[in-house]
């Protein structure tokens, strides 16, 4: 009897290819979309957008192609708290968070994992550029990265515990981008040259702050740029509007190039300064989850990431508590951001991960 598994699909041509490759190892495959913007409220309609119809329809016929029966499972009340409003909220705190893991987390390996469980499937396969491997002097499973180190996407995936990281399959990881390009026009797939989604798929050219003013149904109040010494320099126009480490579009003529180095809920500043003083050599993290080890105790010797570009920089994790860490790097790092994930790595192994505090 062959193995059953439920294989995420989004309408690209990763995942589309995902279906494929776990079709041909032998396993009954169902492909499975989540639907997560109620009638495409925050749908732009490109056929870059996450959820589109569009999307619907290329994985439709992925499936189709492949003989495989295809779902849409409606998680858009689930989108809404567990991301939309995580986003909105933390932004309103003046964090900078990144939506994709939390989707991640409460939706592809929460929400949707969980369907193929109760359809009793063996496995759960995703189209993410990553690798699982059974340790098998630890028993406990690994997360890699993928061979093609210009689409890992392990950072994304830091969340999964060993329970889901033992049913889940990533076909895609031992492959680079291109193979998969052609395997899907080999097969005629519809969406083989289709564009990579580049922007966070419920914001309209990457203009959070018209989102969140259009989900709160609020503006924001303008401010007082400052410098490190409490100087003003000029008005901005909300908090909800600037980022860590952000020069272009802050609105005011300076003798200077000036960059956003914090912002505050409480007075309602942005604070500006000079590039150098962006550096910094240390964050705490917490809701940590550690994969590489069951529990840590004493400090690690690791590469670290603080973004989903930054490329990882030595450091050294210490644990505080049970989930909380402080990260020491060895060269002082540009513009942490709190509310990004920290992904620790020991050379392409995920050691764990958490949110900058």
């Amino acid at each position: 009897m062959s193995k059953k598994a439920l294989v995420a699909m989004s309408g690209g041509v990763d995942s589309s290819v995902t279906l494929l490759l776990m079709k041909q190892q032998g396993y009954e495959c169902v492909g499975a979309m989540m639907k997560l913007f109620e009638n495409d409220e925050f749908n732009t309609g490109s056929e870059q957008t996450c959820g589109s119809l569009k999307d619907a329809d290329d994985a439709r016929k992925a499936a189709e192609a492949i003989g495989a029966p295809f779902n849409i499972y409606d998680f858009s009340s689930d989108f809404k708290q567990c991301v939309l409003a995580r986003f909105v909220g933390a932004y309103i705190d003046g964090a900078t968070p990144n939506p994709c893991i939390e989707c991640n987390r409460y939706l592809k390996f929460d929400k949707l994992y969980s369907c193929a469980l109760d359809l009793g499937m063996d496995c759960y396969a995703t189209g993410h550029y990553a690798r699982i491997e059974r340790d098998n002097d630890s028993g406990r499973y690994l997360l890699k990265k993928a061979l093609d180190e210009t689409k890992d996407q392990s950072y994304v995936l830091y969340s999964l515990t060993q329970e889901k990281l033992a049913r889940t399959i990533f076909p895609l990881g031992g492959y680079r981008k291109q193979e998969v390009r052609e395997i899907a026009a080999e097969h005629g797939f519809v969406n083989a040259q289709k564009k990579d989604s580049q922007d966070i798929c419920f914001v309209r050219e990457g203009d959070y702050a018209s989102f969140i003013e259009q989900y709160t149904d609020r503006t924001f109040d303008e401010g007082n740029f400052i410098d490190s010494q409490g100087n003003v320099l000029g008005r901005h126009k909300g908090l909800i509007r600037y980022t860590i480490g952000q020069r272009k579009g802050l609105g005011i003529s300076l003798n200077k190039p000036m960059y956003v180095q914090s912002k505050s809920t409480l007075d309602n500043t942005v604070t500006l300064c000079e590039d150098n003083e962006l550096y910094t050599t240390s964050l705490n993290a917490h809701d940590i989850n550690w994969i590489a080890h069951d529990k840590v105790e004493n400090p690690l010797r690791i590469k670290a990431k603080i973004r989903y570009a930054h490329t990882p920089q030595w450091a050294t994790v210490t644990p505080t508590a049970h989930n909380t860490a402080k990260i020491e790097f060895d060269e002082p790092q540009r513009a942490i951001a709190k509310g990004q994930a920290v992904v620790m790595y020991d050379d392409n192994i995920v050691v764990g991960g958490g949110t900058i505090g």
